[in-house]
């Protein structure tokens, strides 16, 4: 009889209507290895990924296509501001998509994400000047806020055994994107040229010969978009002084309820508790500016390599083609 007690007493209590809890019931309920949990987030982030890196390896010819540089030793100037438009946008707005994702759910921000790859990635490679391959890229890291969302969502859909592979598969499939995004960008730019068998320089390819890879990256993101829309949400949403009505539970909730009456009423006493700066923690601090270093000497070497490598051999570049620096990218990322 104790011991049914007991079992009643430490319960979980779960809110009806709170989609966090039937997460947490269906992660008690479930058995085995998360198969389909593991693919969802493998997809999701292969799909963010993918037009990271894919511009690379024709950056330089769509510039030159764009006739905005004087000379051609200009091309890599402007180069550099479509190649870092994307990051600015990300990195003026990934805190914004995190409140986003901590109020309102991190399944409507993965959602939103994936549908901006499909819209700007497809405009980019449409672009018929420099101000719009700048501002569709912006664009797209503006409103591609999903990264760190997407690890609090693995954190909270894998059980604890689960947790550490979850946000490895992560990293995992960003770096397969990383791979073959350039290979894709490389291979597919400029179809009318390589494939003239396939298309015409009349066709829609042809006259925008660097659409090809943006649109396969986009209908991918199109299927992962769909697929997304059947994630269940993993963000609680209830109030803390919400009880759910569960009779089973009662004195732990009585209980629960009084202790939190009891650190109310203290901390009105005591005034309202300071938050502590995330700037003042040195250990949060230090692996963000660790993660930017990293970061730095990654799309550095990715966009100075290419540059270089498809620069003419009379400016001292090595006159690759598109296929060459593809391969010569997903290589090196595959290193890493």
């Amino acid at each position: 009889m104790e011991e049914g007690c007991r079992e009643r007493l430490l319960k979980k209590n779960y809110y009806e209507d709170c989609p966090g809890c039937k997460v947490d019931q269906y992660k008690e309920s479930q058995r085995g290895f998360p198969f389909r949990e593991f693919f969802s987030m493998w997809i999701i982030v292969l799909g963010t990924a993918l037009p990271i890196s894919s511009l690379f390896p024709f950056l330089y010819f769509m510039v030159r296509d764009f006739h905005i540089a004087k000379r051609d030793e200009d091309i890599g100037y402007y180069a550099g501001y479509i190649g870092s438009s994307f990051m600015l946008g990300r990195a003026l707005t990934s805190v914004f998509w995190g409140i986003i994702a901590d109020r309102y759910g991190r399944k409507p921000v993965i959602v939103f994400g994936t549908v901006a790859v499909v819209i700007f990635n497809a405009l980019f490679g449409l672009s018929v000047n420099f101000w719009m391959a700048i501002t569709t890229r912006f664009l797209l890291g503006s409103l591609n806020g999903l990264l760190g969302p997407i690890k609090a969502y693995a954190a909270e859909i894998f059980r604890d055994e689960y947790q550490a592979l979850g946000l490895s598969t992560i990293s995992t499939a960003w770096g397969i994107g990383l791979i073959i995004g350039p290979a894709l960008g490389g291979f597919l730019a400029q179809p009318a040229d390589k494939y003239p068998t396939i298309f015409s320089k009349e066709s829609l390819f042809g006259r925008f010969p660097y659409f090809l890879p943006c649109l396969c990256i986009s209908l991918f993101a199109l299927a992962v978009t769909v697929a997304s829309c059947w994630l269940p949400e993993t963000l609680h949403m209830h109030s803390v002084n919400t009880l759910p009505d569960d009779s089973e539970d009662g004195l732990e909730d009585a209980s629960r309820g009084s202790n939190l009456n009891g650190k109310m009423e203290q901390n009105e006493e005591k005034g309202p508790i300071a938050k502590e700066s995330l700037i003042k923690n040195w250990p949060l601090m230090s692996s963000i500016i660790l993660y930017c270093v990293f970061s730095l000497h990654d799309m550095a070497y990715t966009e100075i390599f290419s540059l270089w490598a498809v620069s003419p051999r009379s400016l001292g570049g090595l006159s690759y083609t598109t296929n060459d620096v593809g391969e010569l990218l997903s290589l090196s990322d595959f290193s890493n």
